[in-house]
């Protein structure tokens, strides 16, 4: 009995002498003996070199924020310092990570349910070089346990604290190279002070936002452009808990793209939401493509402020708001709201937009028709060659390839210049699958219509392209308000066309061109200065050539065009004035952009030796070249011989006069003449012996 006594007093005592010891030789004890074997089992189970190079200690002490008996245990403190996590074979440096120290504690307690806690780390001078490859491996995805056993442990970790620290990042895909710095603001300014109150009580409804903490600046080069940004951020505190969102500020420019944002990211961990106020502006939206994946159209300059939102998780993928934003083109007014879709197996921007003044020059970059000057400040890649007019800027059609569409567009007035205001513009543009289609297009111009569909086929190598036109009752005198004869005049314009064609431009495409364009003008006044009013002065010349300098009331114009392969030529192409029955042939080549016309004009009452003259137009469209022919005189009556030879069906004119006139339209009533006409037949010749 007393044996057992004293062996039970002996264990006793050695328990208490152990209990004793412990902690003084915890407290004592060299952990740096520890990481040699620390860097090897951490290397193997990452798969990359990782080395604690300094110093590495572990103290221990009770936390003064936990109560009851929990608070009696200590919890250890880690100390380590110049740490490095190495990369993979093939990347170009040695290190992906490294630390000048890190410090954080341990919650003890659920260590035996196998749970790492972290209520905080601290880093000092972090440093990462993040690289990827152009067949999309990455230095920063470790392969932790690959062709192992899942691990049993589970890491949970609150706020991360950090200085200074720097980011580089390289990836061929993405043309980048960057590099970030970061470092803690000298006292942290509360989100309220940069958004506004208003904004901040917005914020405060999804949680309530931290203060900023960071500032940050950015430079190099992303999709081969020049980038370079600042801006704050806030701390990374309680990442486990997505009702804290993050504030972001940021001012950045790539290119000649500037970039101004202030917002949050709700639930950073995982990327969820954000919520910014967004001032984008640049000198072509089209710039835009590569930094947002967006097809948008050719412009010029903009700038544009609004509410732009995202849910990143969107179970039919990332969705984008940019809602209720204004901001110009060019010099004109652009308002409205649209919806990006990041969805399978394309995205898709959809949306309305509205200008309340349209400017006419703004629209020319939409076909490459401005000038080469503003192409040049637009960045566009090509240029306008001296001796065209039609403009050859390719199509972006792999662009439509990666996009669909669905947005409407109203412009309410148009100008073209002071004098001459469009009145409205409707269009509704459709992308699907890389066929881009405007149906319908409508354009109100001097008191008429004109309507249109397009459609153009992307898919197709050249492209094919379809165009239906009809212009209905486009007032003269609404065309040229300063012009005092026209004001008085009823007469108005009406035309038809139904074109296809292939190429990658306009050009292109009219140079292939087949189909038909009517045109219809009644009741006007044509004189030198009104050809030299409207610019033309190829019609100065001509018109003084047929009838002088002074005024001259036209009955009627009209014409049916025949296209094929780009080249136009007249059915039907008759100008009636109060002087003279003008007739026009012979072509129009949209591909070579040369003209090869005669004019032949038969004159009513005295017979001016002007207008029994046959004239020429020749040379280029964009600088044609006019002369009298040489040759024997046309005899009376010639011009009107040569129309019955030659009269092209009449029935799509005659449906395009306007009726509702006091006295019988000229146009309806010569029409009829040239239905009725029959040219005289030939006298057979009777041979007498």
């Amino acid at each position: 009995m007393m044996r057992g006594r004293r062996i039970l007093a002996g264990s006793l005592a050695s328990l208490l002498l152990l209990s004793a010891a412990l902690p003084i030789l915890i407290a004592t004890f060299d952990w740096n003996l520890l990481r040699p074997a620390l860097n090897a089992q951490v290397s193997a189970a990452l798969d990359r070199p990782f080395a604690i190079n300094g110093e590495l200690a572990v103290v221990w002490r009770r936390e003064p924020e936990v109560d009851g008996w929990r608070g009696l245990l200590p919890w250890p403190h880690v100390q380590a310092s110049d740490l490095s996590l190495g990369n993979p074979d093939w990347a170009k440096g040695s290190q992906l990570v490294s630390f000048r120290r890190v410090e954080f504690r341990l919650a003890p307690l659920p260590l035996l349910l196998r749970r790492l806690v972290i209520p905080r780390i601290e880093l000092s001078a972090p440093m990462a070089s993040l690289e990827r490859l152009a067949d999309g491996r990455n230095n920063w995805t470790l392969d932790a346990g690959k062709g192992r056993e899942p691990a049993s442990w589970t890491l949970e970790l609150g706020e991360v604290v950090f200085d200074q620290g720097r980011i580089s990042l390289s990836d061929p895909r993405l043309k980048a190279h960057l590099e970030l710095q970061l470092e803690p603001l000298g006292k942290p300014i509360p989100f309220a002070e940069i958004v506004g109150q208003k904004a901040a009580q917005m914020v405060a409804k999804q949680g309530q936002a931290q203060d900023y903490a960071f500032a940050w600046r950015v430079k190099g080069r992303y999709q081969g452009q020049a980038l370079s940004g600042s801006g704050k951020v806030g701390g990374l505190l309680a990442l486990q808990d997505a009702s804290k969102p993050l504030p972001l500020q940021a001012d950045i420019r790539v290119g000649a793209t500037h970039i101004v944002l202030v917002g949050t990211l709700s639930d950073p961990r995982n990327l969820g939401a954000f919520d910014l106020r967004l001032r984008l502006s640049g000198s072509n939206m089209a710039q835009l493509y590569p930094l947002t994946g967006m097809a948008l159209p050719e412009t010029g300059s903009y700038a544009t402020d609004g509410h732009l939102s995202a849910q990143l998780r969107a179970p039919g993928g990332a969705l984008f708001r940019y809602q209720q934003f204004n901001g110009r083109v060019g010099a004109s007014d652009i308002h409205g709201s649209l919806t990006y879709v990041a969805s399978q197996p394309r995205p898709k921007l959809s949306g309305t937009l509205t200008s309340e003044q349209l400017l006419f020059a703004d629209l020319a970059p939409l076909i490459g028709a401005d000038s080469n000057a503003a192409k040049k400040a637009r960045g566009a890649r090509s240029q306008q060659p001296v001796g065209k007019l039609l403009p050859v800027e390719k199509f972006h059609t792999e662009r439509w390839r990666a996009m669909d569409a669905d947005v409407q567009f109203t412009g309410k007035r148009i100008v073209r210049s002071e004098q001459l205001p469009f009145s409205d513009l409707h269009a509704h543009v459709l992308i699907d699958d890389g066929v881009l289609s405007l149906v319908p297009l409508s354009l109100g111009v001097a008191g008429g219509t004109l309507d249109a569909t397009v459609r153009l086929n992307g898919r197709a190598e050249p492209l094919r392209g379809q165009a239906q036109l009809s212009a209905r009752h486009f007032k003269l005198k609404q065309l040229l308000p300063d012009f005092t004869p026209l004001q008085t005049s009823l007469g108005e314009i009406n035309g038809e066309a139904n074109l296809a064609g292939t190429g990658n431009s306009v050009a292109e495409l009219l140079g292939s061109a087949n189909g038909e364009m009517l045109l219809l003008v009644n009741d006007g006044t044509i004189s030198r200065r009104l050809m030299e009013i409207a610019g033309l002065n190829l019609g100065s010349y001509l018109v003084t050539q047929l009838f002088g300098d002074r005024e001259v009331r036209i009955n009627c114009a009209m014409a049916n065009l025949q296209l094929q392969d780009g080249v136009a030529r007249s059915r039907l192409f008759v100008l009636d004035s109060e002087t003279a029955l003008i007739h026009i042939a012979g072509t129009a080549n949209f591909r070579s952009e040369r003209l090869d016309l005669t004019l032949s004009p038969d004159s009513k009452g005295m017979r001016l030796f002007s207008l029994r003259s046959p004239l020429y137009v020749r040379g280029t469209f964009k600088q044609p070249q006019a002369g009298v022919k040489v040759g024997p005189l046309l005899a009376r009556g010639a011009g009107v011989v040569l129309l019955g030879a030659t009269v092209a069906p009449v029935a799509g004119l005659l449906g395009m006069v306007a009726p509702g006139s006091a006295r019988e339209n000229q146009c309806a009533l010569l029409l009829r003449q040239f239905q009725q006409f029959q040219p005289p037949r030939p006298q057979r010749k009777v041979n007498r012996l």
